[in-house]
């Protein structure tokens, strides 16, 4: 029998001047989803001009990033020279591997006019075969990234695949993420061929089964069939999910990692400096945690 979709209500961090981030994957409820291990929804918050986010260069390993935007632009560098602005729509799609260090500010303009942001940032774990592969990024516009439509949804394929359609985004397992805008009153199927899933709320208000769910909440099911999603206001979703995880993963600040031995190595290749810099970016970077 399949299992009933669960609550998460997350985490809510106050980072300053008004910028909030809540925290929902991993929870108590589900450490992962599919390869998602971690999901932060952050904004909407008005930065005034002059101010803006930066997030010095840190490392990652054995995980792959995707910032999805609503509002805002965010400028990625990294150490194999890549050098993207994201705004809504677009695709930045970090590859870690065996290590990669990027650095997240806001460009010059916003900055200087100031700017609304508000987004998701998600984690998803390689497969254990592809936990060391070498580094990559790669930007995709929103124009190519197929589109999906239904009676009263209107939904864009992130990666992965989804409803007969396949984003041109590199993964390494089966998976879906999407951003889905729903009428109130319509309903969705879900993608599939997935046996686990999880919808976030970003705005508005869904019923799933017996689970009802508002702004800022997620709900998560595994099995092979999951009850249809029904808008009880317009609303604005993120789908995500996929195959189980091949094993547990270590989570450790900015690391993934199967083994422990495994993220005890990535702190002491950052503490020794022997991860690459980020060009255009090298004079700064945040400290190992205590």
């Amino acid at each position: 029998m399949d299992a009933s979709p669960r609550l998460i209500e997350g985490q809510l961090h106050d980072l300053g001047d008004g910028f909030t981030v809540r925290r929902l994957l991993p929870a108590l409820q589900a450490r992962h989803v599919g390869p998602f291990v971690f999901f932060d929804h952050f904004g909407p918050a008005r930065f005034e001009p002059g101010n803006g986010i930066d997030v010095r260069p840190h490392p990652h390993i054995g995980l792959a990033t995707v910032t999805w935007l609503f509002e805002g632009t965010i400028r990625h560098r990294d150490s194999l020279g890549s050098l993207a602005d994201i705004a809504p729509g677009a695709v930045n799609w970090m590859t870690a591997g065996r290590g990669i260090v990027h650095s997240e500010r806001t460009p010059p303009e916003p900055r200087r006019d100031g700017q609304t942001l508000h987004g998701v940032q998600i984690w998803l774990a390689l497969p254990q075969d592809d936990a060391e592969i070498a580094p990559e990024f790669h930007h995709h516009e929103r124009a190519a990234l197929p589109q999906i439509r239904q009676l009263g949804v209107d939904a864009v394929l992130i990666a992965g695949e989804a409803y007969g359609q396949t984003s041109p985004v590199r993964v390494f397992a089966p998976m879906f993420l999407l951003e889905v805008r729903m009428e109130a009153g319509a309903e969705l199927a879900w993608p599939s061929g997935h046996v686990e899933r999880g919808v976030h709320v970003v705005e508005g208000a869904v019923g799933w089964g017996e689970l009802q769910l508002g702004a800022a909440q997620m709900g998560v099911q595994t099995g092979p069939s999951a009850p249809s999603l029904h808008a009880r206001t317009s609303c604005r979703l993120m789908l995500f999910g996929g195959a189980p995880l091949d094993g547990e993963r270590h989570l450790w600040w900015n690391f993934v990692a199967s083994t422990s031995e495994r993220i005890e190595q990535a702190k002491e290749d950052w503490l020794a400096r022997r991860f690459n810099l980020v060009p255009g970016d090298e004079d700064e970077f945040i400290p190992l945690p205590s």
